[in-house]
């Protein structure tokens, strides 16, 4: 970890870098991650649409003074560029969908979990809104800690400029390591800072939280999606705020991690013509009759 925050790594940078230095402090920032032109669009049709989303209202968590808006695929295909960035994706792959030999009747059967797409917002922090209470995001799950392997890798990404004054993520570099008993102390924490386009990676067992906006005029917006375990239910239900529709116009690889798929492991298959099938199949011509 560096001196002055996390470790900061480049657009060019191998995924193997990214992968050591999230196993050594359980996160990472990615300077200027985003291409101009997917920045450029996600502000033209998020920053709309942010504007006319009402703030939250619980103060402990989802803050009083901040905006998020969800359903992402529905409101922008530049998203999509996110979730297939080679450094965001190939890292879970690593963190998230390692295989595991298991006996099939008299052979040893191999099988990985595969990623789907757990949730996505884009998340306004507005002067005022004081820090969200520190948290792992794999609590969704009543996670166990320390853990042999990772239920999520999350990506934000600074669609405006963060700071240590206006909310940027903080994060406790190292927390990933620790059982459940121990607390984490703000005073641990480390704000995200970095420029409009560069990312924070970081794992699910890390804890972070929404910084405190300490500034007068200044909005600090970011979009969060996260890779998880496939066979783990998703946090945000895209079966009910996706069409197959709109889920049919994304690339396979998109609509296999919104949840049309089942993986190696057969979790989340459907019967079509009497069989046990893919649930892709439906978005391609097949029918239930």
């Amino acid at each position: 970890m560096a001196a002055t925050g996390l470790t900061r790594l480049t657009r060019e940078a191998e995924v193997a870098q990214v992968i050591e230095v999230i196993e050594r402090d359980g996160g990472v920032i990615i300077e200027g991650m985003l291409r101009s032109e997917t920045l450029e669009g996600l502000r033209s049709d998020l920053l709309p649409l942010l504007e006319k989303t009402p703030t939250g209202k619980d103060a402990v968590f989802d803050g009083q003074k901040t905006r998020r808006l969800s359903r992402l695929f529905a409101r922008t295909r530049h998203v999509a560029d996110i979730a297939m960035d080679p450094l965001f994706y190939d890292a879970a792959m690593h963190f998230v969908s390692r295989p595991m030999e298991t006996w099939h009747g008299g052979q040893m059967h191999t099988a990985a979990p595969g990623l789907q797409l757990g949730m996505t917002q884009a998340i306004q922090i507005a002067p005022g809104e004081g820090n969200q209470p520190l948290h792992r995001d794999d609590g969704v799950w009543s996670w166990r800690h320390p853990c042999e392997r990772q239920a999520r890798l999350q990506i934000m990404v600074a669609v405006s400029e963060f700071t240590a004054e206006n909310g940027g993520t903080l994060v406790v570099p190292g927390s990933h390591k620790w059982d459940d008993r121990r607390k984490p102390e703000l005073s641990e924490a480390i704000p995200t800072e970095m420029s409009a386009g560069s990312a924070l990676l970081w794992i699910g067992s890390t804890f972070h939280a929404g910084g405190t906006n300490r500034t007068a005029d200044q909005f600090r917006t970011g979009l969060t999606m996260s890779l998880d375990n496939a066979t783990l239910r998703q946090e945000e239900n895209h079966y009910l705020s996706l069409s197959p529709d709109v889920v049919r116009s994304y690339p396979e690889r998109i609509q296999r991690l919104l949840g049309w798929a089942s993986g190696a492991n057969h979790m989340g298959w459907v019967e079509i013509a009497g069989q046990m099938a893919d649930p892709n199949e439906l978005l391609h011509g097949a029918t239930f009759d």
